[in-house]
């Protein structure tokens, strides 16, 4: 399914780099690079082998040299969309890059639309759908964990469980249908319990891949994670060493930080989305009561809060504030300061406990790093859950997988439902198709032209 036109885009990010890219992907990519490219070997473009570089001056229409570069060719089917492909490396100037891709536009080339690459990729049948969303997750992966999550949809590991799933779906319609066939011939119960315990068991897998979905979401987007407390207590120091970057500015003055800091941080293998708030007290002017209003939205915004009192010293009227605000919020409790406690009196873990008796509540230091090594067990525990150990490659990394998949569950419901009604093969067939239907969706043979192409334009353009 080759498009008619030829594409072009940047493929390398905006700014100077040491190198840039230029990518064309079409029929007519090798005509276009042919009368642009001229190999320093002095060989003809057209007759230059696939996957191959080619080192060569681009030139514009009056044959004076834009750059000197090198060329890689991928010729159809070997190639990223299936389509002939020409690649220019050229030094990574943005006035470079846009006189090249200015030149490839007057050959006759369009500008490619954002993620169009990929698409072509997915409807020339390089990738299904699911493997082309996870070329974005790969690029834009935070963590480890994020990019074993991303490389195994990308990889097929992914798809490779729906698509059991829908063969294992259109086995069973295959042999109702056969049994329907012959009307004569009654189904026994032999036959009705079989298909029972099929379905069973692939509602069972589905369930089992909608546990991860949470973890997912996660190892994506990010925790979005609010770090609070009273003025001084060390929020910001807790920032930059969860950053291990000094992000934050950190001084004895209470209200240094008047406004939110964002940043992602790798904890535990989980991306965090940290949020530094205003010290939330009573104000003392507007610029102040601005950052501590909007410290109380991110709390209620946050998944995850963080909520940091001063374990060297009593609790104090702000610190009950504290612990108003993040009761009812998923919240691990850190006491900091622990490299000051001298004494137990000192120290306010009791009445936090006494508040909320089943959080969490850990000693740190900000300044030393103590105790913060038990701090990712919890944070891995929040993202993944008890019953969640690991294998990334196979999690539920979106909501619109995950939103199939409880479509299919309840489809696969409906369809025991069916049986345990006494119903005939006839309505148990089309429960079928619809969960088959349903879960085409993720791998894109049953999607429809407007989810492909919301999809794919929330991708980058030359991707």
């Amino acid at each position: 399914m080759h498009q008619e036109d030829t594409i072009s885009a940047i493929a390398t990010p905006p700014g100077s780099a040491g190198i840039g890219v230029v990518r064309l992907s079409g029929e007519e990519s090798i005509a276009v690079a042919s009368a642009m490219f001229r190999p320093k070997n002095g060989n003809k473009v057209e007759d230059v082998v696939s996957a191959s570089v080619t080192y060569g001056e681009i030139v514009d229409g009056n044959g004076d040299i834009l750059d000197e570069a090198l060329m890689l060719m991928m010729k159809m089917p070997h190639s990223y969309t299936r389509e002939d492909v020409v690649e220019f490396q050229c030094h990574g100037g943005p006035v470079i890059l846009r006189a090249v891709l200015e030149r490839t536009y007057e050959l006759g080339a369009r500008p490619a639309d954002r993620g169009e690459f990929t698409k072509r990729a997915f409807l020339n049948g390089r990738l299904d759908l699911s493997e082309a969303q996870a070329v974005m997750e790969v690029v834009g992966a935070k963590t480890e964990a994020s990019l074993r999550m991303a490389i195994g949809h990308l990889s097929g590991r992914f798809s490779e469980r729906i698509k059991k799933l829908r063969q294992k779906s259109l086995d069973l319609i295959a042999h109702l249908e056969a049994v329907i066939d012959f009307p004569e011939e009654e189904i026994d119960d032999v036959v009705i319990d079989d298909v029972r315990l099929q379905i069973s068991a692939m509602r069972y897998e589905i369930e089992a891949m909608l546990k991860t979905a949470h973890a997912g979401r996660i190892l994506s987007g990010g925790l979005k994670t609010a770090i609070i407390g009273k003025p001084n207590v060390g929020k910001s120091s807790l920032l930059n060493i969860l950053l291990r970057e000094e992000r934050a500015i950190v001084t004895n003055i209470p209200g240094t930080t008047r406004d939110s800091i964002e940043a992602y941080a790798d904890v535990g293998g989980v991306p965090l989305c940290l949020i530094d708030t205003a010290g939330i007290r009573r104000a003392k002017d507007a610029v102040e009561k601005i950052g501590v209003e909007r410290a109380r939205a991110c709390v209620q915004e946050a998944s995850l809060v963080l909520a940091v009192f001063d374990g060297a010293a009593p609790m104090t009227g702000e610190d009950e504030e504290i612990l108003a605000l993040a009761k009812g919020k998923d919240t691990i409790f850190l006491l900091n300061k622990s490299d000051q406690i001298s004494s137990p009196d000192a120290v306010c873990e009791n009445v936090i406990r006494e508040i909320v008796p089943t959080a969490p509540v850990l000693r740190v230091s900000a300044k030393t790093g103590e105790g913060l090594e038990v701090l990712e067990p919890w944070i891995r525990e929040k993202a993944y859950g008890s019953e969640l150990k690991g294998d990334e490659a196979s999690f539920v990394h979106d909501a619109r997988e995950e939103e199939i998949l409880r479509r299919a569950s309840g489809y696969l419901a409906d369809t025991l439902q069916t049986i345990e009604n006494g119903m005939s093969a006839d309505f148990i067939v089309i429960d079928l198709r619809s969960v088959w239907e349903t879960l085409g969706e993720i791998t894109g043979e049953t999607a429809g032209e407007g989810i492909i192409d919301a999809i794919f334009s929330k991708f980058c353009l030359g991707k």
